[in-house]
């Protein structure tokens, strides 16, 4: 029923939606119906020729639509079970360069597990921790700082490096580093998360009081887009990618950043998520013992 909920929330019309499901309309009407009578709330506002949600309708889409993810997720975990290792692995991750670390892992554990396949999901670290206590997420890939109390976890080698994104016509991009009295009169695009914006005060120190935060963002590329039409300059990590018109400037005194793999403890996961997670441990035993 939640399907059905769904396609007539995308579509807007239970005409349509019906075809689209292979039934007929009346039958789509009487499910929505029964689903609104069983939830005791009005789902859709309802013309002659559409239909629109309602604020119990927008909640239930989005809790619909994690349930019906979930349930896809599950059926998956059990195809060909009897077979060789198989399935799907879901994986979330930030921005960061540890995603070249972690692709480098996905490559070596394929070369042994060809059958498995992946589903990639990009957001920052607050959105992956919640869809990895919902069940949404197998794997996660997050940028510290950030609290993974509730999971195990093996940490990547790599190291992320804070600064400025800035216009290349900016005076700020001749410079050769960017410290706090640096930023007093710039409007700035902060990163979203909390930890981070802690851990970034320090570093400003007694000048945090006085920076403009003209907005925040969560994902770097949006951020350069407003950083290239002029709304700010964004403080974020160098991801390694090259923006025509735009230049990032490492901080000073350096702040730097890890990034960690986690899966949550004690979980119920599929035979490919625990090939995965033993392979992943291995990997990591075995690049400590060749570094001593």
């Amino acid at each position: 029923m939640l399907r059905y909920f769904l396609m007539a929330a995308r579509e807007e019309n239970i005409t349509k939606a019906a075809d689209l499901l292979h039934i007929t309309q009346p039958t789509l009407s009487r499910q929505l119906q029964q689903l609104e009578q069983e939830l005791d709330v009005k789902l859709f506002q309802r013309s002659n020729h559409s239909i629109r949600l309602t604020e119990d309708g927008m909640l239930l889409k989005r809790r619909a639509q994690e349930i019906v993810a979930l349930a896809d997720k599950t059926e998956k975990e059990f195809q060909h079970k009897e077979e060789s290792i198989s399935g799907e692995i879901v994986i979330g991750s930030g921005e960061t360069k540890g995603v070249h670390e972690l692709a480098e892992i996905l490559s070596l554990f394929r070369e042994e597990y060809p059958a498995v396949s992946y589903d990639f999901y990009t957001a920052n670290a607050d959105d992956i921790k919640e869809r990895l206590d919902k069940g949404l997420l197998d794997i996660g890939l997050l940028t510290e700082p950030v609290d993974i109390s509730k999971y195990n976890f093996v940490r990547l080698d790599g190291r992320e490096r804070w600064g400025i994104l800035v216009r290349k016509d900016s005076a700020l991009a001749d410079k050769k580093y960017i410290r706090p009295e640096d930023l007093l009169q710039v409007p700035l695009l902060m990163v979203k998360r909390p930890m981070v914006q802690n851990e970034l005060a320090s570093w400003f120190d007694h000048y945090f009081d006085q920076i403009q935060i003209a907005g925040t963002y969560n994902l770097i590329n949006n951020a350069a887009v407003m950083v290239e039409r002029g709304i700010g300059c964004a403080v974020c990590f160098h991801l390694g990618i090259e923006y025509d018109n735009l230049r990032f400037v490492p901080l000073s005194p350096a702040v730097e950043t890890g990034a960690v793999i986690v899966w949550k403890k004690n979980q119920i996961a599929s035979q490919a998520v625990y090939k995965f997670i033993d392979f992943l441990k291995k990997y990591k035993m075995s690049i400590s013992e060749n570094l001593e």
